[in-house]
């Protein structure tokens, strides 16, 4: 079976957030059990499991995404790279749709390359006040803090500059009491003449990542947030990390769109059975 590693939100290798990439020719899922093992071996913050669905219903895949260490509702940038590897390998054309757990994802191809994610907004809620440790755990004063729903299960979290982003070093055993799934912490941009609206960094070591390169879910609620204070609905975020990665945001009211580029760098042969 092919596996692939795909570079997301990123127009060169080495950079962006990388992700595995399988395409199942069955018609369903292998085990559970046996997806977490595959995802545990590649070892990158998700890897995605997709299998073609029959023609003439709502969706055109199935896709499943899981870290090293569990199975996620929502990510961006395997999705992302998913429909990278069925556009340049002639699987698709145009628009793909995916049915997954938090509903159904479309992902376009456009001529220039890049390909937009059409997802769910994420139901920002703001806290009366930060949860008592957060600032300790996270190593900075947060200035709002807000829950991102049940899809994402993040505390999306301001603090008062990109430099402050730029310089976190959070206790990531202390970080994950205090959400369900992790923290993404965001400032606005210092200088927007550098092509970013807003910064944001991503620690998830509840399901297995101190920090992810970039991450295509938490820009459904960066999206929302930013549009809110900045008043323009299309925007564009810069993940803070160190391979970093930039996604263009559009928000369209319940659906959030996330555009961006991906680069295969690896294509290989898995040498075993599901």
């Amino acid at each position: 079976m092919r596996i692939r590693i795909v570079d997301a939100f990123t127009d060169r290798p080495f950079s962006g957030n990388p992700a595995g990439v399988l395409l199942l020719e069955s018609a369903a899922f292998p085990d559970a059990e046996r997806l977490q093992e595959i995802a545990t071996e590649v070892n990158l913050s998700e890897t995605a499991f997709a299998h073609p669905l029959p023609p003439g219903g709502e969706a055109d895949w199935a896709l499943r995404w899981f870290t090293p260490a569990t199975e996620v509702d929502m990510c961006g940038h395997a999705t992302l790279a998913t429909a990278h590897v069925l556009h340049t390998t002639g699987r698709a054309t145009g628009t793909v749709r995916f049915t997954a757990r938090c509903g159904l994802l479309t992902a376009t191809a456009h001529p220039d390359g890049t390909l937009t994610l059409d997802f769910p907004t994420a139901p920002l809620r703001e806290e009366a006040a930060p949860p008592p440790g957060l600032a300790a755990a996270l190593g900075a004063e947060p200035v709002s803090v807000h829950d991102t729903g049940e899809h994402i299960g993040d505390l999306l979290v301001e603090v008062r500059d990109e430099a402050t982003v730029r310089g976190l070093a959070p206790d990531f055993a202390a970080l994950v009491a205090h959400s369900r799934r992790g923290i993404i912490a965001t400032a606005a941009a210092e200088d927007p003449a550098r092509g970013y609206d807003y910064v944001s960094r991503g620690f998830f070591p509840g399901v297995g990542i101190d920090e992810d390169p970039v991450t295509g879910s938490a820009h459904t609620a960066l999206a929302p947030f930013w549009s809110a204070r900045l008043g323009r609905d299309d925007l564009t975020g810069l993940q803070a990390s160190a391979r970093s990665g930039l996604v263009r945001t559009a928000l369209r009211g319940e659906r959030t769109l996330l555009t961006g580029n991906a680069v295969t760098v690896i294509d290989g042969e898995l040498l075993t059975t599901l």
